[in-house]
């Protein structure tokens, strides 16, 4: 298994992303391996690029040849995004929407029988279909309008039980690995994966945060087929 970062190294990379203080996101990044967090720190790294400030580069090219070498779905997007920032390409026509790729995945990834959800084109934000107050103060047409709304549709579990099945090969413990095995096999199969995965808690972290990165490309690569690719949401300031 890969060396990973410790859970404070995490804490950090995910306040300065939070923050959107790029200065502290390349200090936190440079702290240990950049492999569990290529798509949850990839837009920063490219912001941070883009204000060309010291060890952005250098970040940039560690990012893009981490993304080269894994290939996961959405990998690819990102890397294209860095290599525009860096001056090696030019990034594909998409338009940038502020959107939280954690919430896109959620919505993406939900039971095909709750119909998926809406992408507001307006704000970024992402609402589940039957939402009590998503047309709270909104006429109808509006709410149906397809210049604001992005239709997002369920596609069910199939990608989760590949993570579980890429996390389980990847194990060094091979009585922890068939035991996930046996979990994961029929009806109930992600319950019983969490519940034995659970009781190892250095475990059930690896496999978490392998499930966020594959998540998280998943809701870009998605993002780019509809035209559009993330931007971070403006953080918000309390007075």
């Amino acid at each position: 298994m890969a060396e990973e970062r410790d859970e404070d190294g995490l804490r950090a990379v995910r306040g300065a992303l939070h923050e959107q203080d790029w200065a502290a996101l390349l200090a936190a990044l440079s702290r240990g391996p950049v492999h569990e967090v290529l798509q949850l720190a990839g837009d920063g790294v490219a912001g941070a690029a883009a204000q060309g400030l010291p060890g952005a580069a250098e970040m940039a090219a560690s990012f893009l040849g981490a993304l080269q070498e894994r290939g996961l779905r959405g990998d690819e997007e990102l890397a294209d995004r860095l290599r525009t920032v860096t001056g090696h390409a030019v990034m594909p026509l998409l338009h940038p929407l502020a959107v939280d790729l954690e919430m896109l995945a959620l919505l993406l990834e939900g039971d095909p029988a709750e119909s998926g959800g809406r992408l507001d084109l307006s704000t970024g934000d992402c609402w589940p279909m039957f939402t009590e107050g998503l047309d709270a103060g909104a006429e109808v047409e509006e709410v149906d309008d397809p210049e604001r709304w992005l239709h997002v549709p369920a596609l069910g579990s199939r990608a989760g039980y590949q993570d579980m099945e890429l996390f389980i090969e990847g194990l060094d413990d091979a009585a922890l690995a068939d035991r996930l095995r046996i979990a994961g096999g029929g009806r109930g199969a992600f319950r019983r994966f969490k519940d034995v995965l659970a009781r190892d808690e250095r475990a059930w972290r690896r496999y978490h945060r392998l499930s966020d990165e594959r998540q998280r490309g998943r809701a870009r690569a998605w993002l780019a087929e509809e035209g559009y690719c993330p931007q971070l949401p403006v953080p918000r300031r309390t007075v």
